[in-house]
């Protein structure tokens, strides 16, 4: 027999650490793949409305419809998901979220009818809102000392996401016929599934965890109530600032360089340009937001980009029209500060994914009236100045916005933000 602190005690030890190794490995492969999932159903669509139109009825002002639904749902989402959460892990929300995308996308593939496509592009984007929610308190549940490269890492791997299926959309089409083009995603929502269902702990287990460390703490459960913390607000209004103008430039950019004389194929360039760099800024700000006491200093140069973009946009489109689009597109690195604050800011995983779904539900939410007010105010006027005005309003309010957020605090601290809960009956509390 080995006597304590041998070989033996050193074999389990060296065994414990290759399986923690192994479950992080798991873990963060589970948070990248669900990462790439959560835009497909979005962009894999729009290159083929002409194709699916031939054999849905997808008039134009459909067409519109479907490009308000997924901010639309996603905000939903955002609200709805932390509810969840005071029943079910944040694995077990992953594995929902990516199954319902999964069946949404494979029903719209095989729909028969408009109202049936329709239906499952619902049930897809709504599981990848709940997706867009339970990334970060993930991240801050299974890598709390890595949040910023975590961070850096998901959100990159979302612009992929982003960028891949409309370049494969066509070509996929052409092969095999648009069902086939949409519907194939499915499969890769299946396989973000495998990692979560590897690391799913036993029934009762996450319960019985939370039960213990609330008996040794000596008080009863707790619930976030996130909107009860001004810093939660400015959050939620930083993301939503960001992710108004960010889908206002994505209506409406290549409709302003067309106005300016610049040819459609030019114009497509233009979005490209203000898209694309979006890649290296989710490498670098949560990085660079994870090092600094205050990132406000990410918020000025976002605001300060934006100004210029828009300026020159405004009042010289036709002149150096790629600088003004590169400007303006590194406005948004208030995007993958805003996730990473969603951290950065909690003490808890628990308060993470309550703050998540607020700051994101709020967010998108507010984003939906970018593109629809900027296109009302351009019919009304008959030009882009009454837009641009309207966008440099929403500046101001992200820089107050960001100022708030940005100072270091947890929102936890919030006074009434982590409120008591007295449980009362037969069976298990929620999982807050």
């Amino acid at each position: 027999m080995s006597e304590p602190g041998t070989r033996a005690d050193e074999t389990d030890s060296a065994g414990s650490r290759r399986t923690l190794g192994r479950g992080r490995l798991l873990t963060g492969a589970g948070i990248l793949i669900v990462a790439f999932t959560l835009r497909t159903a979005v962009t894999s669509v729009s290159p083929l409305t002409g194709a699916i139109s031939h054999d849905l009825f997808l008039p134009t002002w459909l067409v519109g419809v479907l490009g308000m639904i997924p901010t639309a749902l996603f905000g939903i989402a955002g609200l709805v998901t932390p509810l969840l959460m005071r029943r079910w892990s944040v694995e077990a929300l992953a594995v929902a979220a990516m199954a319902a995308a999964a069946l949404g996308q494979a029903v719209r593939a095989l729909a028969p009818e408009t109202g049936v496509f329709l239906a499952g592009s619902a049930l897809a984007l709504a599981g990848m809102g709940a997706g867009n929610v339970v990334l970060p308190p993930m991240v801050k549940k299974y890598f709390p000392h890595r949040i910023g490269l975590m961070t850096a890492l998901y959100v990159t791997v979302i612009s992929l996401g982003t960028t891949v299926p409309p370049l494969l959309a066509v070509p996929v089409a052409n092969a095999g016929g648009w069902r086939l083009s949409i519907g194939w995603w499915a499969l890769v929502n299946v396989v973000a599934v495998v990692p979560w269902l590897t690391v799913w702990p036993p029934r009762g287990a996450e319960r019985k965890a939370h039960a213990a460390r609330a008996a040794s703490a000596g008080g009863p459960r707790s619930v976030v109530r996130p909107w009860r913390s001004p810093a939660a607000w400015a959050l939620a209004l930083m993301f939503g600032i960001t992710s108004l103008n960010t889908y206002t430039m994505f209506a409406w950019l290549p409709q302003i360089a067309t106005g300016a004389g610049l040819s459609t194929g030019q114009a497509g360039v233009q979005l490209a340009i203000f898209s694309g760099i979006g890649l290296p800024l989710s490498l670098v700000v949560p990085l660079l937001a994870g090092r600094m006491r205050n990132p406000f200093p990410i918020v000025a140069f976002g605001l300060l980009s934006f100004v210029c973009g828009y300026l020159g946009l405004w009042l010289a489109p036709a002149t150096a029209t790629w600088l003004w689009s590169l400007l303006a597109g590194l406005g948004p690195a208030t995007f993958p500060l805003s996730l990473v604050l969603i951290n950065l800011r909690t003490r808890s995983h628990r308060a993470s994914g309550a703050v998540s779904g607020f700051a994101q539900g709020v967010g998108y939410l507010l984003a939906c009236a970018g593109p629809l007010f900027a296109g009302i105010l351009h019919d009304a006027t008959g030009g882009w100045t009454a837009t641009f005005a309207f966008l440099g309003l929403t500046l101001v309010v992200l820089a107050v916005a960001g100022w708030v957020v940005c100072r270091p605090r947890y929102i936890d601290d919030d006074p009434g933000v982590v409120e008591a809960l007295q449980f009362q009956g037969r069976g298990a509390p929620p999982v807050i």
